[in-house]
């Protein structure tokens, strides 16, 4: 999770009180509003009011700093997400009159919600955007690895600069013989060497040294790389800051031991268990919302194609473990008789009309809700894959056994990060996030993960 957004979604939270506030004081005067102010039910109130605000704003794209780079698109979008809190909120008031903001109260504060949090979005992007204000990155190395850390640096929307490059000589098997590490980033942008690191860093102003030596083959700097490490300033291999920079794991640069000293990849009994709960809390509410459409949808299947209303497929779980997914029909009847196992493609001609329609929309994936409520599947985690491709994949992925370590899930990090998959390249790169979540498991990203695939499904992104 971007520090920077965690901020935001504070500040923006502490923002919505305040114009909450704002809006009743100037309504009932602040007497009435300060003799109220700590009832259950205003306390109630302002919470659903933080969170339906908090939802919007995400939903609007309000937190993606890769996007609101201008202030014209930060206002359009916080625009957009106070028009979408006054629709939510005017359902959450129909349903639940006791909690209804009366007498203009709703449209000051969403007002003053929008005012604020623009002023507060725009001096943010002003300091991140200020060199002042951002964090200086030194990388240690010169070869393809540091070339593709600088270009992370320069490319990233986070608040970093890349300070330049420090060399380091390879000590090869003869004694006292050296020699130049491998070039591939500007040379202008080398500062010095790993003897001067210390006095480098100090010159740039790094805060961060990334250590990215493409080339093993030399004696490691740890003299010079423990004095800066001494003298405050923070150390970082690459994986490491690619994963924090990124939210994925760096698969080509990774060793085992890199999993074994790393921190995250762990899951507490409790943590377990809640987990757990929430699958079924979650999987019994969406099979009671939806069960009554389940006859429309397999008349509707019926009679758009010829063949079962269910589709069944054996996929893997954790430990490997087979189970079998359920989801509506898509495809016609014996799609792949005649040609076995294969991915999905666009436009693919086994896809019938409804299906078409079923796939984007993500209705065919409401049945997998039997699989969660059974315990195969999780509501976060891993999509879970064939056990044809899983078999070929271990064979050409390093470390993708690693994705069954939990529970798959209806949706996840890499759904919600990164369109269809349809070949080996695009399930290297879901399983960077797959990593990533597996690593960095928590409530909190469940959360994210869970609000962002709202986003998709009403947005009709990645599916095939």
């Amino acid at each position: 999770m971007n520090y920077n957004v965690t901020i935001l979604i504070i500040l923006d939270a502490v923002l919505a009180v305040a114009a909450l506030f704002l809006a009743a004081v100037v309504r009932f005067g602040y007497a009435e509003v300060y003799n109220k102010l700590f009832d259950s039910d205003t306390i109630y109130t302002t919470i659903i009011f933080i969170v339906v605000m908090l939802f919007s704003a995400h939903l609007m794209e309000v937190y993606d700093l890769s996007k609101n780079v201008k202030k014209r698109e930060i206002s359009i979008n916080i625009l957009f997400g106070a028009v979408t809190s006054f629709f939510l909120l005017s359902v959450v008031y129909y349903l639940d009159p006791g909690v209804m903001l009366g007498r203009g109260v709703l449209v000051i504060s969403l007002c003053v919600f929008a005012l604020l949090q623009f002023c507060c979005h725009v001096l943010f992007l002003l300091g991140k955007n200020n060199y002042r204000f951002s964090q200086r990155v030194l990388v240690l190395g010169t070869g393809v690895l540091a070339a593709q850390i600088g270009a992370l640096i320069s490319a990233t929307k986070r608040n970093l600069t890349l300070a330049g490059y420090s060399s380091c000589c390879l000590g090869s098997l003869e004694k006292n013989d050296t020699k130049t590490a491998p070039l591939d980033v500007p040379q202008d942008m080398i500062l010095g060497n790993c003897d001067e690191l210390l006095d480098t860093a100090l010159r740039v102003q790094a805060e961060v040294i990334v250590v990215a030596l493409s080339e093993r083959r030399g004696v490691f700097p740890l003299s010079d790389v423990l004095r800066c490490k001494l003298n405050g300033i923070q150390i970082m291999d690459a994986p490491t800051f690619y994963e924090l920079a990124m939210g994925k794991l760096m698969l080509e640069s990774i060793t085992p031991g890199w999993f074994i000293f790393s921190s995250g990849f762990r899951r507490t009994t409790i943590f377990s268990i809640f987990k757990r709960a929430i699958d079924i809390v979650l999987s019994c509410i969406g099979l009671l919302l939806t069960l009554p459409f389940f006859p429309l949808i397999a008349l509707a299947i019926k009679l758009d194609s010829p063949g079962p209303v269910f589709f069944r497929q054996e996929r893997v779980s954790m430990r490997e473990k087979l189970f079998v997914l359920y989801k509506f029909r898509t495809m016609r009847q014996d799609a792949e008789k005649g040609t076995g196992a294969i991915w999905a493609e666009k436009n693919d001609p086994r896809v019938t009309t409804l299906g078409r329609f079923f796939r984007g929309s993500r209705i065919d994936e409401i049945p997998q809700l039997i699989n969660v409520l059974k315990g195969d599947m999780s509501f976060v985690g891993p999509r879970p894959e064939r056990p044809e491709f899983v078999e070929k994949l271990k064979l050409v992925i390093p470390y993708y056994s690693k994705r069954h370590l939990i529970k798959p899930g209806l949706t996840g990090w890499a759904q919600v990060r990164y369109p269809y998959g349809s070949s080996v390249e695009d399930a290297v790169e879901k399983l960077r996030y797959d990593l990533y979540y597996i690593k960095n498991i928590c409530p909190f990203l469940d959360t994210l993960i869970f609000f962002e695939t709202i986003k998709v499904v009403l947005f009709g992104f990645g599916g095939r």
